[in-house]
């Protein structure tokens, strides 16, 4: 490993380790109240005490941040090419994704927990809600902007509109839909949170934004700081692993094209 890559790792967690230093140092110096700030290592101790609980709930947000992300792909990809080959679906249907991207997630979630109950399923609907628009936005691009030459091209060796589409169409959506995934892959956890705040306190299913809502109003400020950089080692895990699983496809799908 070459030390610029070596150094994308160290330096955050050095910078990280100084932070948690100068804020250990800083509330024995200026006894800070515990219910304002509490020292990483009283945060570090009284989450070692639900830690069993913790990492359920992780988990838990975890699966529904990763559900909603699926379903919000599959169903981003469809209304997509619903978009590119139809003119009049993508006028009539389009600028509903516009608003509904407008509409605060906050505002939304009372809606999906009458609709839906409270649970694990609401907090999957709010986690795609929020997550699709980067993917339709991005693949409608991808499948839209696309050379007029190449499609006279292919209509000139007489291609069909759904060999245009697959051999033409898709092919150039494909770094575009990468670029969608990294954005949803963001919100996704920020959808779980709300929804779990909001409407995931099943008994059976109770994930981060549960305690979050839960250590709030109790004033346990220990958990609710671990909650909260539980949510935040989600987040950047997501977004790391949709970027890492990118470049993998992104760069199988370049060799594949210069070979053809």
């Amino acid at each position: 490993m070459k030390w610029d890559e070596i150094r994308v790792i160290v330096l955050p967690l050095l910078f990280l380790v100084l932070v948690l230093t100068l804020w250990q140092i800083a509330d024995q110096i200026f006894e800070i109240k515990r219910i304002i700030l509490p020292s990483p290592l009283e945060i570090a101790e009284e989450s070692w005490k639900k830690i069993g609980e913790l990492v359920k709930a992780t988990l838990v947000t975890g699966l529904a941040a990763l559900a909603g992300f699926s379903i919000s792909i599959c169903i981003g990809v469809l209304l997509a090419l619903l978009f590119s080959v139809s003119r009049l679906a993508k006028q009539s249907v389009y600028p509903y994704m516009i608003m509904l991207q407008t509409v605060p997630i906050v505002a939304i979630a009372p809606l999906v927990i009458i609709w839906f109950g409270g649970g694990l399923g609401s907090v999957v609907v709010i986690v795609t809600v929020i997550s699709i628009f980067p993917v339709i936005t991005n693949v409608t691009t991808g499948l839209t902007t696309i050379d007029p030459g190449l499609v006279e091209l292919l209509q000139l060796y007489r291609a069909n509109r759904n060999e245009v589409l697959f051999k033409l169409k898709l092919p150039n959506a494909v770094p575009y839909l990468l670029t969608g995934a990294r954005i949803s892959a963001g919100l996704t956890i920020v959808g779980a949170v709300v929804g779990e705040y909001m409407a995931g306190h099943d008994i059976d299913n109770r994930g981060l934004g549960y305690y979050i809502f839960m250590s709030s109003q109790n004033f346990q400020v220990e958990v609710l700081y671990a909650s909260i950089l539980l949510s935040t080692l989600l987040g950047i895990f997501m977004v790391g692993m949709t970027s890492l699983l990118s470049r993998t496809i992104l760069h199988r799908w370049t060799y594949a094209l210069h070979q053809s």
